[in-house]
């Protein structure tokens, strides 16, 4: 490292003021402050020091996230020979490696259209690159089911950054989760991409890995259950194991439907502070009360009747709990606020689930609402906060 210190300071005149590669201040900018923390001091005002700056906790982020793109790599192996006919002749390796050549299109096509938007707007603003997409670029792909085309992905990855984010300021400023609104472009524009039976398996042979299926369709645990179908148990129909569920070896999104997976992100998250407890908390909290209401008051609804255990286990629940709900940007910020925000996040994705019998998953919609949300919660507790010590202050005098 001392070596590659050495060279960017040694190339490092020729992008400052008046050097001959001026122009792309910016992006030498990002990356070495990518590589390495920023060596400036403040000289005036009040400070506050910390060991971490804001890169950091992003490649925090990116770190949590590595066991669930690692299991979804497999899944995505696995579901291709479950489709063939021959995951019991498959080895592991096989299966991991054609998972990987499905996953790491996707994220290259999300870190280039995302980042070369965002060098764009940092050369034309003249500002610094900002490093918020680290962990939007690979939350992206992680979101989509295993046969989103890549067009559509790189589409949907442009809209989320300039409307859901440059347009606001850049990170920091936006008010809505860019990966989210990049998942809800696709939902919206392409909805055959992102829902229904055929685009939950990747079918096609990469470079000798993996193996052609025509024709191959497959329902979500979810959509099964929102047929009223049994998902796991005695009866003849369920398809899946306890096991099959809490490992992610089932059809869903690439990233979200390993709960060990999901948990072990969780642990990285809390013990490094990067998220809040009372946030992630919530959210469950929020999903089993809404789960068990439903079962006392709509026994002829089959999602009303799922346990709630499953509602919080299958689906984006867990992940948006986890990595979504808990962006600090768009989320809660207040501590009271975070509680209802989380909540409100849980309650309605089940609400969602329940009384929408088109869109049996409810997460992503539960938390783009709640980040509108955010701001007006916040302003309801400081304003609160403000009321009650006037009242003490009105009292002692």
């Amino acid at each position: 490292m001392k070596f590659l210190r050495n060279y960017l300071n040694k190339i490092k005149p020729n992008f400052e003021e008046g050097g001959k590669l001026h122009a792309f201040r910016s992006v030498f900018d990002g990356f070495e402050t990518f590589l390495f923390v920023p060596n400036d001091t403040s000289k005036s005002g009040v400070n506050i020091h910390d060991a971490i700056d804001s890169k950091r906790i992003m490649s925090l982020v990116v770190i949590a996230l590595v066991p669930a793109l690692l299991v979804g790599m497999y899944n995505i192996g696995l579901q291709n020979a479950i489709a063939a006919g021959t995951a019991a002749t498959t080895g592991w390796f096989e299966m991991f490696v054609f998972g990987l050549l499905v996953m790491l299109p996707k994220i290259v096509v999300s870190y280039v259209v995302g980042l070369g938007i965002e060098f764009v707007v940092a050369q034309w603003k003249n500002e610094e690159i900002h490093e918020g997409f680290l962990v939007s670029g690979i939350l992206i792909p992680m979101v989509v089911p295993a046969g989103c085309p890549l067009w559509v992905l790189a589409v949907a990855t442009a809209f989320a950054v300039i409307f859901a984010k440059e347009v606001f300021g850049g990170t920091g400023m936006n008010i809505v989760n860019v990966a989210l609104v990049a998942r809800a472009f696709i939902f919206f524009a392409y909805p055959a991409v992102i829902s229904g039976d055929s685009v939950w398996v990747a079918t096609e042979e990469i470079l000798g890995f993996g193996a052609t299926v025509d024709g191959y369709t497959c329902a979500t645990a979810l959509q099964q259950a929102a047929n009223g179908l049994a998902i796991t148990g005695a009866d003849p129909s369920a398809t899946l194991s306890v096991c099959d569920m809490l490992f992610g070896f089932m059809p869903g999104s690439i990233g979200e439907t390993s709960v060990v997976a999901i948990a072990i992100g969780a642990v990285i998250l809390l013990w490094t502070g990067v998220a809040s407890w009372k946030t992630m908390f919530s959210v469950f909290a929020g999903g089993v009360l809404m789960s068990l209401l439903f079962q006392n008051t709509l026994p002829d609804n089959p999602m009303a009747q799922l346990p709630c255990w499953q509602h919080l286990i299958l689906g984006g629940f867990c992940f948006g709990a986890v990595f979504m709900a808990t962006d600090p940007v768009t989320s809660a910020r207040t501590e009271v606020g975070k509680y209802i925000y989380g909540f409100g996040i849980g309650a309605m994705a089940i609400l969602i689930r329940v009384l929408n019998p088109g869109y049996p998953e409810g997460m992503m919609l539960a938390i783009l609402l709640m980040n509108v949300t955010a701001p007006f919660i916040d302003y309801c507790v400081v304003q609160s906060n403000i009321t009650a010590r006037a009242k003490r202050l009105t009292k002692k005098n």
